[in-house]
């Protein structure tokens, strides 16, 4: 008797489920921790993966979650961060403010400075990435 339709499931190919995932990313992590900030070697290993995980979701190879019909009420209150973060980050960028008036990112280089913090920072960007590419 043949199955209905609605009542199967699509099960996610192995290499996208967790147990196979979240060990890569923890291995790219590791490997790009290893780089020193803003070395070539850095930029070129950040463009080859960003470059894979954007060609994976363009090329829809991963089995994306739906996309919510709208956003919630809350979804408002983030984006008031996040512009006033980027508004920050852009005035004292492009006014070269220098030492006097740093931006979040000139903050963050001492702590970068450390391979483990680096290679936490690189998980945190790939799963956020990786996040995405499932959407």
């Amino acid at each position: 008797m043949e199955q209905p339709h609605d009542l199967t499931v699509e099960t996610p190919r192995t290499w996208e489920r967790p147990v196979v995932c979240v060990p890569v990313l923890v291995a790219l992590s590791l490997v790009g921790g290893r780089f020193a900030s803003f070395s070539t070697e850095a930029n070129l290993y950040i463009f080859g993966t960003g470059g894979v995980l954007i060609w994976l979701g363009l090329t829809r190879r991963v089995q994306g979650a739906p996309a919510p019909q709208r956003l919630g009420s809350g979804a408002v209150w983030w984006t008031l961060p996040v512009l006033v973060f980027g508004i920050f980050e852009g005035v004292t960028f492009f006014a070269a403010a220098g030492d006097d008036f740093p931006t979040f990112s000139l903050l963050a280089d001492p702590l970068l400075d450390d391979r483990l913090v680096r290679s936490a920072a690189w998980l945190v960007w790939l799963s956020a990435f990786w996040g995405l590419v499932r959407r």
